[in-house]
């Protein structure tokens, strides 16, 4: 994926942006380029393209940019231009922080807990195995993303759901570290499943513990990828 592919992919998130030129709506269209894995670690963002894809003005795209900027999923460097962030292993530990929080306490005490909202995990936990079994594993990976958003939907909270959307950024962006998609992500099927099926079953607090340890055994497999590939 390039950013020419990114650049694409947002033309088409054009209707987003339709109703207004606000900066949180490109901010939103420009993180979920990251979120689905179509914008890499150190991908250069050029302001024009960006202004011609979502066909908004040229301050409205700084003003988005400065925003992910502070979101850390963007970086500016003099001179050079804007650039989709590498996150380092701080960044990881923290986002890591982040979810152990929000996630659990969402799966034990959220209170959009319906069967609709159970049932987009398990739209998710589908969509993972079918893109499995196609051998397309950057889908796998993206399919766990919104595994993860639909269990803090379950929360009923827009300001978590806005949260978990700038975490999953960065998560998406962490994933690139790791050299092996297929190799990190399979193990996480059936865990998702597992996950779903304590859920659809009303076992809440079995489902918040299954999490927490899911979140623990990913963080330490990310770190110590990390580690291995430092100098």
């Amino acid at each position: 994926m390039t950013t020419a592919d990114a650049l694409v992919s947002l033309e088409r998130a054009r209707h987003l942006v339709a109703r207004s030129t606000t900066a949180e709506r490109v901010a939103d269209a420009l993180r979920e380029e990251i979120v689905e894995g179509r914008l890499r670690p150190g991908a250069r963002l050029p302001e024009q393209a960006v202004c011609d894809a979502l066909g908004v003005s040229r301050n409205t795209v700084r003003e988005a940019m400065s925003q992910l900027v502070a979101e850390r999923v963007l970086v500016r460097e003099t001179h050079r231009g804007v650039f989709v962030a590498r996150p380092d292993r701080e960044a990881v530990r923290d986002v890591y922080r982040a979810r152990r929080i929000i996630e659990p306490a969402a799966v034990r005490h959220g209170e959009a807990f319906t069967p609709e909202r159970v049932a987009a995990a398990r739209v998710a936990v589908d969509e993972g195995v079918a893109a499995a079994a196609a051998d397309r594993w950057t889908g796998v990976a993206s399919a766990n993303q919104h595994f993860h958003r639909a269990l803090v939907a379950l929360a009923g909270s827009a300001r978590l759901d806005q949260q978990m959307a700038l975490l999953l950024a960065e998560m998406r962006l962490v994933f690139h570290r790791m050299s092996g998609v297929r190799e990190f992500h399979e193990p996480y099927l059936g865990r998702n499943d597992a996950i779903c099926t304590l859920l659809e079953a009303g076992e809440r607090e079995a489902a918040a513990a299954a999490v927490g340890r899911y979140l623990d055994e990913a963080e330490a497999q990310l770190l110590a990828a990390y580690d291995a590939l430092t100098p």
